[in-house]
This record gives structure tokens, sequence and C-alpha cells, in this order.
């Protein structure tokens, strides 16, 4: 059995027309983007060509755009530079308790820094009731912080309900879009949010670049301090290379139709897990609220490390690739109420655009082999 790599949402691989864009500028673009001179003037024009693309792929505006290292950072701009920049005038965000690592850590962080942050419970099916965001915020409220798509179960939130609430209350809202974008619609005025992030390598982009989108007159405190980079907001000589990269990968994003493809073989995986394993097997997530590459299962009174052990040719994973290895209950999880017997015995599949039918097909046949 060849390999077969099912672990999309973990990274994806760098798209050949984004190889293809940033070979040249190895070679041509070596000055510095803030140089006045003749050097600096690729570099810059690569740089703010870039940025159309990503704000084209959000419908936001080229001066809405950050670029950063990844969604990790982007997502610590949003939640520290709204607090250190607003303390004035309150301390609390409102976050879920089915969060990403980098933004649960990031809240914890400020909780050290006296802010105080609600957790709002997530369902059986991972998502939140906008009723419970209505009632966590105050007058305190700076922040409201909640991802797009759940990294593990592909859950969708109801961000525009959610926005909506915030925005009537004159709270901040950012979201974590690092697994939604090039996956399912992101316009951010469609969704109304004021903060959102991307990261390069969810999206066929390389590792090493992302973005943040501030609304227009959203004041954030810098998180990386020095020149006046990204209009103040980001300090540090911006890559041409990779923001091209990404760039080229958002623009490739702008078109869904390819998803339709990836959904209807996540779709074939799940019929097929169900007709081998029937009652054995149970789903984790939301059956139709939920990104269309990503099928988490429960292989009921299993262990998810000891099953992917036995099939090696498949890389896939038992939860969130940033704490993957731990053979414990997933936070998310958790946070769901999924029962251990379930929630141990969890894989995750996550396609992409290169998935083909022989591949799904070729998984199915070995799990039935190695679990009978």
């Amino acid at each position: 059995m060849d390999r077969i790599y099912l672990d999309f949402n973990a990274s994806t691989p760098v798209d050949p027309r984004v190889a293809a864009v940033m070979r040249p500028l190895l070679e041509t673009a070596h000055g510095n983007p803030s140089s006045p001179h003749w050097a600096g003037g690729p570099a810059r024009d690569a740089v703010e060509r870039a940025r159309a693309k990503v704000s084209g792929l959000l419908g936001a505006e080229p001066d809405e755009i950050v670029f950063t290292s990844g969604g990790s950072e982007a997502n610590n701009l949003a939640l520290k530079g709204v607090f250190f920049a607003h303390r004035h005038r309150g301390d609390h965000i409102v976050t879920s308790a089915a969060e990403h690592p980098a933004t649960l850590e990031v809240c914890a962080f400020l909780e050290r820094m006296g802010g105080q942050v609600t957790y709002i419970p997530v369902d059986r099916q991972g998502r939140v009731d906008p009723d419970d965001l209505a009632r966590a915020i105050t007058a305190r409220t700076l922040l409201v912080t909640l991802m797009h798509a759940n990294n593990e179960t592909g859950t969708l939130q109801p961000i525009e309900a959610c926005a909506r609430i915030a925005r009537d209350r004159g709270v901040l809202f950012h979201t974590d879009a690092a697994q939604s974008v090039g996956k399912v619609a992101t316009e951010v005025n469609r969704l109304g949010v004021d903060l959102l992030s991307i990261a390069g390598h969810k999206l066929y982009a390389p590792k090493g670049v992302g973005a943040l989108y501030v609304r227009r007159g959203t004041t954030l405190e810098p998180l990386i301090h020095g020149a006046g980079h990204e209009a103040g907001r980001r300090a540090g000589t911006e890559s041409a290379l990779l923001t091209a990269a990404l760039g080229e990968a958002c623009a490739l994003a702008s078109d869904l139709a390819p998803m339709r493809g990836v959904q209807d073989l996540r779709d074939a995986l799940w019929a097929d897990l169900q007709k081998h394993f029937g009652n054995r097997v149970m789903l984790n997530g939301h059956p139709e609220h939920r990104l269309p590459n990503t099928l988490n299962v429960g292989f009921v009174g299993l262990v998810g490390t000891d099953i992917l052990a036995r099939l090696p040719e498949v890389a896939a994973s038992t939860g969130s690739a940033c704490h993957a290895g731990l053979v414990e209950l997933s936070p998310t999880l958790r946070a769901m109420g999924v029962p251990p017997e379930v929630g141990m015995g969890a894989i995750r599949f996550s396609l992409g655009r290169g998935t083909t039918s022989a591949e799904i097909a070729a998984v199915v046949g070995r799990l039935v082999e190695v679990l009978g």
C-alpha cells in the first residue's frame, strides 16, 4: 500500500503554483521592501501584490491586512493587541471551551496579566449557543474570540450570529479562520468580524507566514515592537518570498469549487466506515455545520493512537496536530462531552485538494483488515 496523506488540517503541501511564484523571488527580490531604491522596489511590489490577493479573498481592503509569521502570531496579536490597547476601558474576554491552544494559552496569559476570561461551553456537536455569548458579555468586555472552524472536528461556529451580538454591544470580535480559509466562504463583512487570523501552511502555502485582518479603525498594541513595518502594527522586515506565497495561495483559495469534490470523498469515507463498522464507529462533530474536508470519528472502545500505529502508511491524526501523541481524551472532545470510550478512539481524517477516491478506498480496506 502506498503512503496516503489524510492530515491536511495539520499542514498542507505547497501548491506547485505557489512554488512557481516563489521561485523567481529567490533571485530578484533580495532588497528590503522598505528601501526606496531600485533593489527594494521588486520586493515591495511583491509584498503589496500579495497583500491585495489576501484582502481579495477576504473581501477586505489591502491596508487591513497585517502579515505575520503564522496563525499563532496572528491570534496573539489580535488578543494581546486588543487587551493592551484598550485596557483603560475593560479587561474581559469571552471565548469558548473548545478553542485551539493558540487562543486558549493566550487567554491564560492574559489572565495572569489581570484579565478576566469567560469560557462559554459548546454542545455535544461542538457548537456554541449565541445566547450563552450574549449572557457572558459585560460592560468590561473588550473582545470576543471564537474560532470559525474547529481544527479537530471541523465544526463551524455560528460566527455571523455571534459577531452581530458583539457588535450590538460595542465589543470587538475576532475569529481564528486558520482552518476555514480556502474550504468555506470567509468574507469578513459577511461574517461581521473585526479581526480574522490566517495560517499559510493550512492553505497550500509554506510554513512561517500568516496574516491578521484588522478592520479599519481597530486599534492594536503591537506584539512585536521596532520599526514601523505593516503600518506600525508588526515590526520586522517583510519577506517578499513568503508573503508572495501566501498571496498566491489565497488567490487559488478563492475558488471553492474543488471543495465540493473533497466533500463528496469525505462523505464516501464516512458512509464506508458506517457500512463496515456500524455502531462501532461514531461521528464527532456537527453532521452539517462542518468543514467539507474533515471527518472525526471515534472507534468505540479502542484507542486512536493504537489504530494509527497499525496503519503506518496512513498519515492522519488522533486530535489536534499541535498536541498529537498524548494518549488522553482530547480537550476539544472533552469540552463537547464525548464519552471516553468514544473519544479515546478518535481519529481525524482531513482530506485535501489532491485526495483521490482510490486513496479513500485503500484506507477503508486497511481499517477493515486491522480492526475486522
